[in-house]
Parts: C-alpha cells; structure tokens; sequence
C-alpha cells in the first residue's frame, strides 16, 4: 500500500471508530464511499486489533463494537448539545420499534400517537401531545434519528410541531437499512436480566486466547478513552499497554500516536480524531485549562502547604454503582433480587477476600472551596475573556469545567471536591495567553 493509500485507509479507519454508524448522509456524505473502498480491509484489521465487526447493510455500514464496561460519558445529545435523559431515551427506543412496524415512509404525528400509544401503557413514562415538554423530548429522539439518516425529511419541519402540532408537520422517508443496522443488541434483551449481561464474552480456554484477548482490549481502550490509567484496568491489560508493540500497532492502523507516562498512555489527537478534544477553543475548555494549572501548582508544589491525600477510584465500585443504575430502570419482573445480585458479586470475585491484591495509588484532594476561588480569580484575571453570563454564573463555570477535567481523566469528583489524577502534572507551570472580547 502506497502512502498515499495508507493515510486514506487511516482515515476510514478513524471515521469508523469515530463514527460506528455511517449512512449516505451522516456523518457527510463522503464517508460511505470512504469505508466501501477499504471494506474488506477494515473487517479484517479492525476484527483482528480490537474484536470488532463491521457489518455493510446496503447502504449503510456499522461497526458492532465490543464493550468492556459501562462509560457515563457518552450520552446522546440533542442538536444543542443536551445530553438525553431517560425518557430521551425511552422515546428513542419506541421511535426504533415504531419505526420497524412502519412503511416506508412516515409522519411526525404518526410516529408520535404509534410511540404515544407504547410509552401511555409504560409507568412512568406516557406522551402527552398536549404537553409542550414531551413533544421537546419526542423530537429530540425523532432529530437524533434525522441526523444519523434513519429519518430522511421529505418535506416540512419536526421542529413547527414541537411549536404546535395543529399547525405543523413533518414527511419522512424510512432508511430501512440503518434501522436495521442502528437496533443491533448483543443478546435478546427480553432475556436481560441486569445490563451486564450486555457485556459477557465467551469464556476463553487456551492461554493464547487470554492473550490475544488481553491485547485487543488494550487496544481498545486506548482508541476509546482520552487517558488510560495503568490501575484503573485488569493487570493483563495494563501488561500490553505497557508493551513495546502497541505504539507501533496503533499507529499504522490509525495514523495516531500514543504517549506512554509511568501512570499510563494516552493517544496523541493531532488529526481531529477525537469528537471532544482538550485543550479545546470555547470558555468552558479554556476555563478548565486555567483551572488545570492551579491544580497543578497546589497538587504537585513540593514547597506548598501539604495537600490531603485520599485513595483513587476503585474502577469495580465504579462499574457497581453503573450497573445499579442501569439496573434500576428494568421493568420489575426482570429485575435481579438484591440476594441473587450480592451471590452473583461474590462469584465474580477473583480472591477469597474480594479485595485488590495492590493498595490503591493515594491522590492530592483539592476542595470545592478551592476551586470557587480559583474560579473567581481566573475570571478576575481574564476579565472579558469570558463572557457576562459566566461572571454572572460562576458555578456553573466551575461545575462544567470540573466535568470537561473529568472526561479527560484529569480530576476525579468526590463529595466536597475532586482527587487530581496525574494528567495534571503535564498543565504545571503552564503560561496562558487569552484573547480579550471586543467589548465595543
């Protein structure tokens, strides 16, 4: 393969791992003939690098990927950003099933009294036409659907009968085979009992299958999280991301490069790979930059007042409290007792004790307080670099900057602050130069 075939087959690989459902349309109407071209190519490499299957359905390709563990941080979103709530959710999921008994073509109304219909039978739940919030949150899923080009709009706007469905209206073609390939479960969730079966493998048998197994989640976690901590995976794991071949791996199958520290690696973004990046441009972004550095100063100076240290997360009590959560939203008669889930913990456990065999690192704990104050001062220092609405609204500021540092493994929250993890360091010493607002 030329060079110049290499960086448009990384490519497709990045847009691939980027985007696991690709249409006509989404993401840009480029993309489907970029994957086709390498179809063949990318079965195979993806397949053998991190278990996934790449499934071409007509005009619509999908990647079936395999998940190691439940993640809070990639909601759905609506077109401004909101991340779905559960009845988004639930919404989404009747629009796909209403959409399956459909034709091939639809309208908003439609849809809505067929979803109407399912969610009034569902405790809890209903749609009410009349009620200008269900409509919002029906046509949030119903956008999220048009987006992805699973609804193609024929005529009229979603967003006029959310306004007032007397007047407005909505004609959409049905994508048949992204329906198809977008409602793709692993099991047959009738028989879900608990989200984690969502989750189960086969069980390998042979120690080259752990092996192979091991490296492709090593590699997986690596394309699917800005920064892996050494301890927050399984030790076979953190052995592969420690080895000298998955650098060299990753980067000639996605044209990337990894960074590798004492704590862990982290995957170099320098070709737009990653949907959120950090640093990043917007007042949030350069809010948590600033804040990163204070951090840093108060975390790591050794001439500092000396900092509190707590233990770090434990990654299975994490994956606990998610599971418990998913959990509680199954309907009753599939939900496990809490007797057969506390059994199905302890047989999950790999030592008499369930206890970890290495004492968790112990991060510097920085307070709520302190992060006020840093706040206040940064937007005392920058002055019209942020905008009125943040100085009028400082907790939000430090509330959604502490969220960007979480997402990208840099701070852990805790009740009354957060534990700063080692990506920190790298922000220590940092000068920033901010642009000023025009104020006239």
């Amino acid at each position: 393969m030329s060079e110049l075939d290499l960086a448009d087959y990384q490519r497709a690989v990045r847009l691939v791992l980027r985007h696991p459902l690709i249409t006509p349309t989404y993401p840009d109407e480029r993309a489907l003939v970029r994957v086709r071209r390498f179809a063949a190519e990318l079965r195979r490499d993806l397949a053998e690098a991190f278990g996934y299957r790449l499934e071409l359905h007509g005009s619509t390709a999908r990647l079936v990927r395999t998940a190691d563990h439940l993640t809070p941080d990639r909601p759905a979103a609506s077109r401004t950003g909101r991340p779905f709530d559960r009845q988004r959710y639930a919404y989404l999921a009747l629009c796909l099933a209403a959409l399956g008994r459909a034709g091939i073509q639809t309208t908003v109304s439609e849809l809505a009294d067929a979803v109407s219909a399912d969610a009034n039978r569902i405790g809890g739940l209903g749609l009410d036409p009349d009620s200008g919030a269900d409509r919002r949150a029906f046509v949030d899923a119903v956008t999220w659907l048009e987006e992805r080009g699973v609804l193609r709009l024929a005529d009229g706007s979603s967003a006029s009968w959310a306004s007032d469905p007397t007047a407005g209206e909505a004609l959409y073609d049905i994508a048949r085979d992204a329906l198809v390939a977008l409602f793709h479960p692993p099991r047959v969730l009738q028989h879900v009992d608990t989200v984690t079966a969502l989750l189960e493998r086969p069980a390998t048998t042979s120690g080259n299958a752990e092996r192979r197994a091991a490296a492709q989640a090593a590699r997986r976690a690596v394309v699917e999280s800005p920064i892996v901590y050494f301890g927050d995976v399984e030790a076979a794991v953190a052995n592969h991301l420690r080895g000298a071949a998955l650098p060299g791996d990753l980067h000639r199958l996605t044209g990337l490069r990894v960074e590798r520290r004492a704590e862990g690696v982290l995957l170099v973004d320098t070709l737009g790979f990653s949907a959120e990046r950090f640093p990043g441009t917007g007042s949030v972004a350069q809010a948590a930059v600033l804040l990163a550095v204070d951090l840093a100063e108060r975390a790591l100076d050794p001439d500092g007042r000396r900092v509190r240290r707590m233990p770090g997360p434990d990654p299975r009590e994490r994956q606990a409290a998610l599971v418990a959560a998913a959990d509680a939203g199954l309907p009753e008669p599939t939900r496990m007792f809490a007797d057969d889930r506390d059994r199905a913990g302890d047989a999950d456990r790999t030592d008499d004790t369930g206890e970890s065999d290495t004492e968790p690192a112990r991060l510097p704990f920085v307070t709520d307080s302190f992060l006020r104050e840093a706040v206040a001062a940064i937007l005392q220092r920058y002055g019209s670099a942020f905008g009125a609405a943040w100085h009028a609204d400082q907790e939000r500021l430090r509330v959604e900057a502490v969220e960007l540092l979480a997402r990208f493994g840099a701070v852990t929250p805790v009740p009354g602050g957060v534990l700063v993890r080692p990506l920190i360091g790298r922000y220590r010493g940092t000068v920033a130069r901010m642009r000023q607002r025009t104020l006239f």
